[in-house]
């Protein structure tokens, strides 16, 4: 490494080698051509000049499950030569492929891999999540596997397992007592050391000697070795991994709390998901982690945190293509006939299978629910009615079923495209009491808010119901709250304006609920009332809390009474644009922000990330202390 010409080409190579497998795994892998470039990038040195590495490099992946996290690293690790040198731990404690003892910490699986001390290796600590240390009340939880993880991510360097010694130690004083007591021809009872231990002995006192060999020591030559590993010192008996490239991947939901309700979600849509998850930064990730580890241990998995935005319709787009390839030339390959799949084919699918906040997984299995059943059925059709080697079959779908074509002949087949005729709502007297509610929503938070919804739906899969999507707000000012329970309550005063009290619905429960929660929120905690004191309800004694709630319960009311006054009246004076709503709602079933905008006329132009005026009222501030100095 002296040897600066070499040195160069060297670095030179790899680099090299380095923006061809990032190329290879952006052509493999859809959709996160940024999350690829941050990884590639975060390994660099470590590949390039790994003689100058001293410390694990740790790379955490963060993500929505089925977003390809494990996928990433495990093809990395191949491209990168390092697949046999290469170990994968679920820190749920579930890890394939090892030993009961030896999963029991980090060590020993290392110990049990092709990972070699001192040397490069990769391990990928997954479901990382699961691992949590503390409970939801930040009280500690007892976690019995992989305690070593904590030394392992602070320097790489392992201190030797004293309790397991000890273990191995009293079995075999157990052992050899027995072994005493044998008579000569006793051969079951005389000393001997298992595998394991035998194995457990080699590994932490570092010994050279073969297995074989060390399990035909006599109960002396053990003592002697443990008693000279406990005289020379712990230092220089510890295992170094400190060359290690650490993946950390995992899936906070506490990121994505405030982006979305639920993220069983299957009506989101991919592009607006994409852009909300896209905005998640570090410190999001920080937050998450403080919630299930201590803060000495979220410091132990560094700032190297790559966030997987969900993907959007385009990467969706990409694979359900790839997808429709590779069904059809495997089909092909089996039984000689060429498939066209049709457009609509592909639109079914992204409509059935792609549920954003789940991933790709859905996908994947809804491909082969869908494509790998139709064709076979497409296949043994055209050839049971004399189709040949050679010959074209089309494949196409109308909403329910897909459609088999060969010269001039047509056969529907079945599909599960379930989700998309749960979508449907064909009852005219639901669809009317929806489009109305959800209007009563999105022309109240528009007109306050200055800008439409992400989006309005009422054609939803996941529930009886439909919904609004808003953007996310960095800060909450009193004005924005009162704002927000506004938009809260006119679901239900859209209710009450068109179809009258006798006919208002109980749709507008969980509406109530969040308004009401808002205002509590408003007047017990965040000091805008009466009020500046925290009020809450608290068993606990040493809760500095006043635990008065009732004087709040008047002012509660009252703000939600003049909350849905307001919104009414705004309802009243757009009634033009709330049934231009409920018409694109009944005709659609959604309602995009471009559409909002055309439907209504109403002037929207509030950035998704506006702010109250904040830097406005401190100018005038300003301006206003300069001029009484003045006078």
């Amino acid at each position: 490494m002296n040897d600066t010409p070499t040195l160069r080409v060297q670095l030179a190579q790899r680099n090299q080698q380095l923006q061809e497998i990032a190329a290879l795994l952006k052509a493999e892998l859809f959709g996160i051509d940024a999350v690829i470039d941050r990884v590639v990038d975060a390994v660099r040195a470590w590949y390039v000049l790994p003689d100058l590495v001293t410390r694990p490099v740790i790379v955490c992946l963060w993500g929505l499950t089925g977003t390809g996290k494990t996928q990433l690293v495990r093809r990395l690790a191949q491209l990168l030569g390092f697949y046999d040198r290469f170990v994968e731990v679920q820190m749920d404690g579930f890890s394939n492929g090892a030993s009961w003892r030896g999963a029991q910490s980090i060590s020993g699986m290392l110990a049990q891999s092709g990972v070699r001390e001192g040397e490069p290796g990769i391990l990928a600590l997954d479901e990382f999540q699961r691992f949590r240390t503390i409970d939801n009340k930040r009280g500690e939880l007892r976690v019995e596997r992989y305690q070593d993880v904590w030394a392992l991510l602070s320097d790489g360097r392992m201190p030797p397992a004293l309790s397991l010694l000890g273990d191995i130690e009293s079995s075999i004083a157990e052992a050899a007592y027995d072994a005493e007591r044998a008579d000569a021809d006793d051969a079951k009872r005389r000393f001997k050391l298992s595998s394991w231990e035998a194995q457990e002995l080699r590994r932490n006192l570092k010994l050279d000697e073969p297995l074989m060999e060390i399990m035909g020591w006599t109960p002396e030559q053990i003592q002697e070795r443990l008693r000279a590993f406990r005289e020379s010192g712990q230092k220089q008996w510890e295992t170094d991994y400190s060359r290690l490239l650490i993946f950390v991947c995992g899936n906070l939901d506490e990121m994505y709390e405030d982006i979305a309700t639920s993220v069983d979600d299957c009506d989101s849509d991919a592009n607006i998901f994409h852009a909300l998850t896209s905005k998640l930064s570090v410190i999001d990730v920080k937050q998450a982690l403080n919630k299930r580890f201590k803060p000495e241990q979220v410091a132990r998995l560094g700032n190297e945190h790559v966030i997987y935005p969900s993907l959007s319709r385009h990467a969706y787009e990409q694979l359900i293509e790839q997808g429709c390839v590779r069904y059809a030339r495997e089909t092909t390959t089996g039984c000689g006939l060429h498939f066209e799949v049709d457009a609509s084919v592909r639109e079914q699918i992204y409509a059935n299978a792609v549920f954003p906040a789940q991933g790709t997984r859905p996908l994947f299995s809804s491909l082969h629910a869908i494509l790998g059943t139709g064709l076979a059925k497409a296949a043994l059709w055209a050839l049971e009615r004399g189709a040949a080697a050679g010959e074209t079959v089309g494949l196409t779908a109308d909403g329910r079923s897909l459609i088999v074509h060969w010269r001039g002949q047509s056969q529907a087949i079945a599909a599960p495209f379930e989700i998309n005729h749960l979508r449907q709502r064909s009852n005219p007297d639901f669809r009317a009491l929806l489009a109305v509610h959800e209007a009563g929503h999105g022309l109240v938070h528009a007109l306050l808010f200055g800008r439409a919804p992400q989006e309005i739906k009422i054609h939803v899969a996941s529930f009886e119901g439909g919904y609004n999507a808003y953007a996310a707000r960095k800060v909450w000012s009193r004005r924005n709250l009162l704002d927000s329970i506004c938009t809260s309550l006119a679901g239900r005063a859209a209710e009450l304006l068109v179809f009258g009290p006798e006919l208002s619905s109980s749709g507008a429960e969980s509406d109530l609920r969040k308004a009401t929660e808002a205002a509590a929120r408003m007047l017990r905690h965040l000091g805008h009332g009466a009020r500046i004191g925290r009020s809450d309800v608290s068993v606990n004694s040493e809760d500095n809390l006043c635990t008065d709630v009732d004087a709040s319960n008047a002012p509660m009311e009252a703000l939600l009474q003049a909350e849905h006054a307001r919104a009414t009246k705004m309802l009243e004076t757009h009634r033009g644009a709330l049934l231009a709503l409920v018409d694109e709602l009944m005709e659609q079933g959604q309602v995009t922000p471009a559409r909002f905008a055309a439907v209504t006329g109403l002037p929207l132009e509030a950035p998704e990330d506006a702010l109250d005026p904040y830097a406005e009222r401190l100018a005038a501030f300003r301006g206003d202390r300069l001029t009484r100095l003045r006078a």
